[in-house]
């Protein structure tokens, strides 16, 4: 990076020059020129007498006439001296706001700060390549949480729009383009405290380029990015990035899933999601048949999940070519009542509007409704601006890119192992399915579910990994106790125990807990905040255990352990 001195001086070059001559030339007329002592002898000024009368003489202070009045031709040298060199300080002093206002020298300038605030980061921190809505959420969350972020986005509006966000942390962010290897040198990406780089801006092949970018230059970095292309998810899956979220495809699994496993949705639902579906939501939902309107991306992963599981499905599209060869398909947008009845708007239980245009979408919604209240309404939302509209649309199913891909990627940020978990929900039938989301509702009611996970080590847990050090034995129920009661269960259970690699869904609270173990729960927010108290405080853990103060510092118990010894 050229250095911000060497671009100022090599701008105000020209300037420098022009002052430089105009001080010379001042200076040397002044010592040639003759002038006459008080005795009227003749009298040269030396150099340091005319550089003092000419640097006080052009900046217009005017001290007089030194060491003696001056000749006539001393006093039109002083006057061809003042005009020129309040000439030459003008054109250097407007130079130099020129450049200070120059949009190239800016962007230098807070190129060097951003690099200067990356490098002062002595925290782990996630670089964010792009701030719109995915990306601003993700941060929130994040420093919400205490994690550092550090923010690359092209778009100035967004960068200014993050200082006024209101986040309790300072985040570093510049306005640039994340594809450049170098932007992502200097935001931070061989930094030691970075460990991981989220590509989340709105063009498939600058994610492509950050991800691409990132595993040459840190192999070992944790990479996630977006992906709204198939052939773009493939590339991005062949050099093993970490984590690809699609959420045309996400969402279509998402309502795929509630059309046919409704208790497996609601799970997935309470888990991923902080506003939650009810649980009576699962008793309105009918098998049946199910309108797409829009064969383009989202209707295609939605169709293909929904035929798998043997949903009859009918498709509309305004494109002839789309629909060629596909039985029952009617060709049209869906905006019309006449279009919808063709389809058999009547005696479906559900309505997708898939296509790329809002009013459209909504549009459809509202026609089919009318031909049929009691349809299960899913409906796709492209520009954020719309959120307003949407959200008092009454629609069951909003599907908003955005905050799919934010939500996808905090569960995998703080909750690594629930995407175990989901996988092994997926294989498990609706009985016991229906037997989790009780247990859920029963634990949570009406507030939002929180889901955490631990592995017994000294970082994540070292309260329990000291306590097993010393040979005491400690019962996952242990954990679930309050630590101000300990007579009291928290609001709070397992969902799943990994051991040496094997998954064991909803262990026994009786079970053993081995140094290396990795837990998954859940429950009421203040629960896991007490949870976390328990695995982290040795004293605590102890008083659960033994129903004893332990007041012994670390030191003290590792001197008594070694007197033992």
């Amino acid at each position: 990076m050229n250095d911000i001195l060497y671009v100022l001086l090599r701008r105000l070059r020209t300037p420098l020059i022009t002052l430089i001559v105009v001080y010379a030339v001042s200076v040397l007329g002044f010592t040639l020129i003759p002038g006459r002592d008080d005795a009227g002898n003749v009298w040269h000024m030396d150099f340091f007498h005319a550089f003092y009368f000419v640097s006080f003489m052009g900046s217009t202070i005017g001290f007089g006439e030194i060491p003696y009045a001056f000749t006539s031709a001393q006093r039109m040298w002083t006057l061809v001296t003042i005009y020129s060199s309040v000439v030459a300080w003008l054109y250097s002093i407007g130079t130099t706001l020129t450049v200070f206002q120059d949009s190239s020298f800016i962007r230098l300038r807070r190129l060097r700060s951003f690099v200067r605030e990356v490098r002062g980061l002595h925290e782990r921190f996630y670089l964010v390549c792009g701030y719109g809505v995915t990306g601003s959420h993700v941060v929130k969350e994040l420093i919400d949480h205490g994690v550092r972020a550090v923010v690359v986005d092209i778009d100035q509006e967004r960068i200014d729009s993050l200082e006024l966000d209101g986040l309790v942390l300072p985040v570093p962010a510049l306005c640039a383009d994340a594809s450049l290897p170098d932007i992502l040198d200097f935001a931070g990406l061989q930094n030691k405290h970075c460990v991981g780089v989220l590509a989340l801006t709105n063009s498939d092949n600058v994610n492509l380029a950050i991800s691409i970018a990132s595993k040459v230059l840190s192999p070992k970095r944790m990479v996630i990015s977006r992906s709204e292309n198939d052939i773009t998810s493939a590339n991005l899956a062949s050099f093993g990035t970490d984590m690809i979220v699609d959420p045309f495809r996400t969402y279509a699994e998402y309502v795929a899933l509630a059309a046919h496993s409704p208790h497996r949705h609601l799970v997935y639902d309470w888990l991923m999601n902080p506003e939650h579906r009810s649980l009576a939501s699962i008793y309105r939902r009918e098998k049946g048949r199910w309108i797409i309107c829009g064969y383009g991306r989202f209707g295609r992963n939605i169709i293909r999940n929904m035929q798998q599981e043997g949903t009859e499905i009918t498709v509309i599209d305004p494109v002839p070519d789309n629909i060629r060869g596909m039985s029952g398909a009617v060709l049209g947008i869906g905006t019309e009542a006449i279009t919808l009845q063709q389809a058999g708007v009547e005696d479906a239980v559900g309505i997708v509007a898939g296509t790329a245009n809002d009013a459209d979408n909504l549009s459809i919604i509202m026609t089919a409704r009318q031909l049929n209240p009691r349809l299960t309404t899913v409906v796709r939302q492209n520009l954020s601006a719309n959120e307003l509209v949407f959200a008092n649309s009454r629609c069951d199913f909003i599907m908003q890119p955005g905050k799919i891909i934010s939500a996808q990627i905090l569960a995998q940020l703080k909750t690594p192992l629930l995407s175990v978990f989901l996988d092994h929900l997926m294989q498990q039938d609706e009985v016991w399915a229906h037997t989790l989301i009780n247990r859920m509702s029963a634990t949570v009611g009406d507030e939002a579910l929180e889901s955490r996970s631990i592995r017994i080590d000294e970082i994540s847990a070292p309260a329990i990994k000291c306590k097993l050090d010393e040979g005491a034995q400690v019962k996952l129920i242990s954990l679930l106790k309050n630590p101000h009661d300990r007579r009291e269960m928290l609001d709070c259970f397992p969902l799943m125990l990994r051991r040496n690699g094997e998954v064991k869904a909803l262990p026994g609270e009786l079970t053993l807990l081995e140094p290396g173990d990795e837990i998954l729960l859940c429950g009421r927010k203040r629960a896991m905040q007490k949870f976390e108290w328990t695995t982290h405080n040795y004293n605590t853990l102890h008083f659960i255990l033994t129903g004893e103060d332990a007041t012994q510092s670390a030191i003290q118990r590792w001197v008594g352990g070694r007197a033992k010894n």
